[in-house]
């Protein structure tokens, strides 16, 4: 495929990252409105916002035989518009029943879409022999920091109805956009290929071989996005509960946490072109943990900060290099597993975290940040081969 055509599919494959951060991001910052308009308690609340999870992590599996049939591009147009149309549905609900039925159709797109342009971006990076990936994650955090930023500005003078349309149209025409790029062109060919084995014995130990390998790589995601989830559920809490932070200063850890990770993502690239990806996985799992140790257990907010920051950068591309692996190895199937186990990880994060704060304490609760980040930069070490560097 010439350059040039490479170089639109990774401008349109970057705008579906970043819109989907936007959309999700867009939807978050109005939930407080939709539990008011919708009379909900706490509770069903958050049965409610399971719908998303479930809805998503059913999806994953799914989407990768989607895309091995009909191929990846065409998959991420399909549940972006899905999911642009669904966003708009939440206030149109009155009660938490029925908003999880439709958390659950927005949950199944979310997670299509991740599986699908994940994929599409695994296939660029084979073709360009470059290791880009973090700058897609990269272009999905922007997304999302833009999205809440712009979803709280807009929270004063207008209605989760009209803003959440408003992200559907948005959606829409970004998604006829870059999608005609898509779907223009097939996912490029690899730079260079492997001569098929006799008999098939090549993708035979492929599909066994490696199947152990993708886990490996799924539970990297999990530890990594364990720490997003942790982070973003119980970072504010802790400073103001434990180190008497203002609410405002309070806010401001996650956004620390975030715009290091941003950070990092950017430029990650170039990271793992000088280091390769499996010392980047073994220096970032590193930082991380030191950087949460750090943040969970220090004794001033100042200090909680910069480790929630540390933090950040060296989560930032533990995530990408794990997805870009398995989908490497295992195709759209790889990145679902990925993606499937590191969703996993998120899901499990906060609630573990409460478990743990209710029978030590939340400081503590929140070492296990440290350790999973550790558990990463172990199996880094380990797959070193695996990961090609």
């Amino acid at each position: 495929m010439p350059g040039q055509d490479l170089a639109r599919l990774r401008v349109a494959i970057t705008a579906f990252f970043a819109l989907d951060g936007f959309i999700f991001a867009g939807w978050v910052v109005r939930i407080p409105d939709i539990k008011q308009q919708t009379h909900a308690s706490a509770g069903s609340l958050g049965l409610a916002l399971l719908g998303v999870s479930a809805g998503a992590v059913l999806t994953m599996t799914l989407t990768g035989r989607l895309c091995r049939r009909y191929g990846s591009h065409p998959v991420t147009v399909a549940c972006m518009v899905v999911l642009a149309l669904s966003v708009a549905l939440p206030p149109l609900t009155h009660s938490a029943a029925a908003l999880g039925a439709v958390l659950l159709l927005f949950g199944a797109a979310y997670g299509g879409v991740n599986v699908a342009f994940n994929s599409a971006a695994v296939d660029l990076v084979a073709a360009l022999r470059r290791p880009i990936m973090p700058s897609f994650h990269a272009a999905f955090s922007l997304g999302g920091m833009i999205g809440a930023g712009l979803g709280g500005l807009v929270a004063g003078f207008l209605s989760p109805t009209r803003h959440l349309l408003g992200l559907t149209l948005v959606g829409l025409l970004v998604t006829a956009v870059a999608g005609r790029t898509l779907l223009r062109h097939e996912p490029p060919a690899p730079a260079h290929r492997t001569p098929p084995s006799p008999a098939g014995t090549h993708s035979k130990a492929r599909s066994t071989g490696g199947r152990g390998t993708v886990v490996v790589f799924g539970l990297i995601a999990l530890c990594t996005a364990y720490g997003e989830g942790a982070m973003a559920d119980w970072g504010a809490l802790h400073l103001q509960q434990d180190l008497a932070a203002s609410a405002g200063t309070a806010a401001a850890g996650y956004a620390c946490f975030a715009l290091a990770m941003t950070l990092g993502r950017l430029t990650g690239s170039t990271l793992l072109a000088r280091l390769g990806r499996a010392r980047t996985v073994i220096a970032g799992g590193t930082v991380a943990s030191a950087g949460m140790l750090l943040g969970s257990l220090a004794p001033s907010v100042g200090a909680a900060l910069l480790g929630f920051a540390v933090t950040g950068l060296g989560l930032a591309n533990l995530f990408p290099v794990a997805v870009e692996r398995a989908g490497a190895l295992a195709g759209p199937s790889g990145v679902a597993v990925a993606s499937t186990l590191g969703y996993g990880g998120m899901l499990l994060g906060p609630p573990a975290i409460g478990f743990m704060a209710d029978w030590f304490s939340l400081p503590v609760a929140l070492t296990s940040v440290a350790a999973l980040a550790a558990v990463a930069t172990v199996i880094a070490v380990s797959t070193r081969r695996a990961m090609g560097g």
